[in-house]
């Protein structure tokens, strides 16, 4: 999953991760947060995802991170955003009132690129990168947050050999494995979603499920 996949994926326009809708985990789910204030949310491999939307009506600033310049130029237009774009050491910062993108590799950033954090929301990254890759973002998350930032996370499980990521499988266990250093890691739903996923379904998977974490500093 080198950078070449992903930009020519947005490029052919070929985003089934892309949800066309509000995810309902992040409706559900963030409150649990217990976030005092409105606060600065950080969303890496953030896609044109909407949830940013949705979070930003909640009164939140939002700090995205995105490979592809096309997913984050549809963002702003999509959603008649106007941002000011300006290039900086390794990335263009796209920014428009309580929203900024950082466009460029995500192994780039750093705790000053990124500013104060006051939580993170992970949707579809964890998921996007090969085993190999999430053991080196989760220690790249870690080195930019807080130790008290909390965390959201959604996961999804499956059989590795039944189907080739992306999306990849990522268990409990690995997800324990990844942040057991000093976080307190709860599972807040493990949902069977197979039934309404026949595009999986025809890939050969015989099993799928969505898992909610809830990460906090012990």
């Amino acid at each position: 999953m080198d950078s070449d996949f992903w930009h020519a994926r947005w490029q052919a326009d070929q985003i089934g991760f892309h949800q066309n809708e509000i995810n309902p985990y992040l409706v559900e789910y963030w409150p649990t947060l217990q976030l005092k204030g409105q606060g600065r949310v950080f969303v890496p491999l953030c896609g044109k995802t909407l949830d940013m939307i949705w979070l930003l009506d909640q009164g939140h600033a939002i700090v995205g991170s995105e490979l592809s310049p096309v997913a984050v130029e549809a963002f702003f237009a999509e959603n008649r955003l106007n941002p000011e774009i300006r290039q900086e050491a390794g990335f263009t910062r796209w920014s428009c009132d309580r929203v900024e993108i950082l466009c460029g590799d995500f192994f780039d950033l750093t705790p000053t690129g990124i500013g104060r954090i006051d939580a993170l929301y992970d949707r579809a990254a964890l998921i996007a990168l090969t085993q190999a890759q999430r053991s080196r973002y989760a220690a790249r998350v870690t080195e930019l947050l807080q130790p008290q930032t909390p965390r959201l996370l959604v996961t999804m499980d499956y059989e590795q050999q039944q189907m080739d990521g992306p999306p990849f499988a990522v268990s409990t266990e690995e997800v324990r494995k990844l942040y057991q250093n000093g976080f307190f890691i709860e599972q807040l739903a493990n949902t069977d979603i197979l039934g309404t996923q026949p595009r999986f379904r025809e890939k050969g998977l015989t099993a799928l499920s969505e898992s909610v974490y809830r990460l906090r500093r012990l």
